[in-house]
This record gives C-alpha cells, sequence and structure tokens, in this order.
C-alpha cells in the first residue's frame, strides 16, 4: 500500500528518536512517504496533494487533533469519494480526542502497533464528519467538535497562551476555562447565541453551544467528558447548549458531563446533562447557529475568530478510517 504520513515535528507527545521508531515500523509494511509540517495549514495542503495526484492509497496523521483535521480538510477538499485516500491517525497531541473516540490506543508506539494490525488484517471503517459553513472562511470539515461561544473563547485563550510560550497541557486548558468564567460575567446571564432547526422553533440564548460528532467530547487526563453521550460516528451532529451560567447550575452540569457514559451497564442508553437551563438535541443534519454579536468559533479545538452565523451539516460516512 502507498503511504503518506504527515508529521507534525511540534506534536507534544512525541520526540524525534520516537517519530524516527513509528517510520521504521510503518516501513516495513507501506511504500512510505514522509513529510514533516512547516506551517500551520501544511497537512491540508500535503493531503489535498496526495488526494489530487491519485498516486496515494493512505494517509498517516502523525499528531494531534489539530493536525488530524488539517489532514481531514485536505483529503476531502473535493468533497468525499471512492477515490479519497483512506485516513490512518498515531496520536501525537495533548489529548487525541479524535485518535482515542476511535478506540485507539494513546500511546503513539501502541497505536502503530494497533494501526499495523489494522493493516494486516484489512480493517476499515467509514465514519460520518461535520461541516461547517461561515462567511468569511472556507467550508471546514470536523471530526469530533465545534464550537460557537464560551467553549471556543477558551480555546482562544488557550491558543494565545501557546504563542505566548506555554505547553499545551489539560491543566491550562481548566485554568483558562475560569478565568473565562470569571470574566465573562453579562455573557453568562444572556447569552447571545440562537439555534436554528429546520422544523422547530428558534433557541435564544445560548451562552454556549457545542456542536459533536462523536463522544465523547474531550478528555480531561483520562477522564472522557460526555456532554452528548450518544453522540456517533455513525449518526449525524448532535447539539449541547446552556442558556444560563450560574455558578450553581454550572457546576450541576460539570459534574454531570464528567459522570455520564457512553454507554449503560445494563444496555439502555446513556444519559446525558439536563437541567433548566440545558438544551440538548441527538442525530441532527442540518441546523445554524446565529449570534447576536460576533462569538468565538472553533472547529476541532483550533480557533477560527468570531464569527455571527455558522451552519452545520452532517455528512454520514464522508471517509474511511484504518482501524
Amino acid at each position: 500500500m502507498r503511504a503518506l504520513l504527515v508529521v507534525n515535528p511540534k506534536a507534544t507527545t512525541t520526540s524525534g528518536r520516537t517519530r524516527d521508531v513509528l517510520i521504521h515500523a510503518l516501513r516495513s509494511d507501506l511504500k512510505l512517504e514522509v513529510a514533516q509540517t512547516e506551517y500551520r495549514g501544511h497537512a491540508r495542503d500535503l493531503a489535498r496533494e496526495a488526494a489530487e495526484d491519485g498516486t496515494v492509497d493512505l494517509v498517516v496523521a502523525l499528531g494531534g487533533d489539530g493536525t488530524v483535521n488539517e489532514a481531514v480538510n485536505g483529503l476531502l477538499s473535493h468533497g468525499p469519494g471512492e477515490k479519497v485516500p483512506r485516513l490512518a491517525v498515531v496520536p501525537g497531541g495533548s489529548t487525541n480526542v479524535f485518535a482515542r473516540a476511535l478506540g485507539l490506543p494513546n500511546d503513539p508506539v501502541e497505536a502503530t502497533g494497533a494501526l499495523l494490525n489494522a493493516l494486516e488484517a484489512r480493517r476499515e471503517r467509514p465514519i460520518g464528519l461535520g461541516k461547517a459553513m461561515t462567511e468569511g472562511l472556507p467550508d471546514r470539515w470536523f471530526t469530533f467538535t465545534a464550537g460557537l461561544g464560551f467553549d471556543a473563547g477558551v480555546v482562544g485563550r488557550v491558543e494565545e497562551q501557546r504563542r505566548a510560550g506555554r505547553r499545551s497541557t489539560h491543566a491550562l486548558y481548566v485554568g483558562q476555562a475560569l478565568r473565562h468564567y470569571v470574566t465573562q460575567r453579562e455573557q453568562r446571564r444572556s447569552g447571545p447565541v440562537t439555534l436554528e432547526m429546520p422544523g422547530r422553533g428558534p433557541v435564544p440564548g445560548l451562552v454556549l453551544a457545542i456542536v459533536s460528532n462523536t463522544s465523547p467530547w474531550t478528555f480531561l487526563g483520562n477522564r472522557p467528558v460526555y456532554p452528548s453521550p450518544l453522540a456517533s460516528f455513525d449518526t449525524d451532529l448532535d447539539v449541547f447548549g446552556i442558556t444560563r451560567m450560574t455558578a450553581f447550575g454550572t457546576a450541576r452540569t460539570v459534574r454531570q458531563i464528567l459522570r455520564s457514559h457512553s454507554a449503560s451497564s445494563d444496555g439502555s442508553a446513556p444519559v446525558g446533562p439536563s437541567g433548566k437551563h440545558v438544551v440538548s438535541y441527538h442525530d441532527a443534519r442540518h441546523f445554524t447557529l446565529v449570534s447576536q454579536e460576533p462569538a468565538p468559533f472553533q472547529v476541532d479545538g483550533d480557533h477560527l475568530g468570531d464569527r455571527s452565523r455558522v451552519s452545520f451539516t452532517g455528512v454520514r460516512r464522508a471517509l474511511r478510517v484504518i482501524v
């Protein structure tokens, strides 16, 4: 199999020596070309070229969720189709939500072993993806989440800290979330975002709106976080929102999303967060988030600036993944 390995040399959890070991292991089973990313968006460009020239069967992304998202957008630059190369992932970031949601080990060496086993057994899985469309930006595919409002604001704060030299850690995210909560007092009381969904009345006043393509939404260390526990690569999109963030109500919701499970031991459907200010929808194909004023927008943990209107579509069986 002809493969392109797209390597993010700045990936948080992989050293140069580890990458050399992984490349050697992959070359034992693949006709492998290796390319290192040199700028933001480079993984997208490399994957797009691989899809367009038709000489590659598989693109392997070695990096975090940002590298994976770029690779996916490159592969699908002309839309889904049978001729699109397959995707494989070797996690190398701080969280690796997409890889872990697929059931891959979080350790890059173990994940490479799992990938080689999947290749030998010819195992692949078609997965659904989300697509976000907003004025002023190209359409953006996402693998596990997008958001408008509070959560995207936290992502923006984290990116500012990383540009200042801070390392991406779970503690950094938690710290910035607490800072954002303290400083956004007015937005916590009356959110600017409205959810518009075909066949339903508008839902105004959202402080945050989290769109999920799979579950969990993210991880705090090894602990999964489930705002939308029914979200799946096999369905369309889930939406979770909060219309008011009081100290007591927010603490209650946080406990719920940490306590929820993607599968119940008795076989019943998992139960997500609930409450007076909680909004939740499962398996939605099309919807739009509209903000009274430009609000922070993020896709797969990548802050894309402030936006007033973003439309979302769930696309089933959009990409084939080796897993």
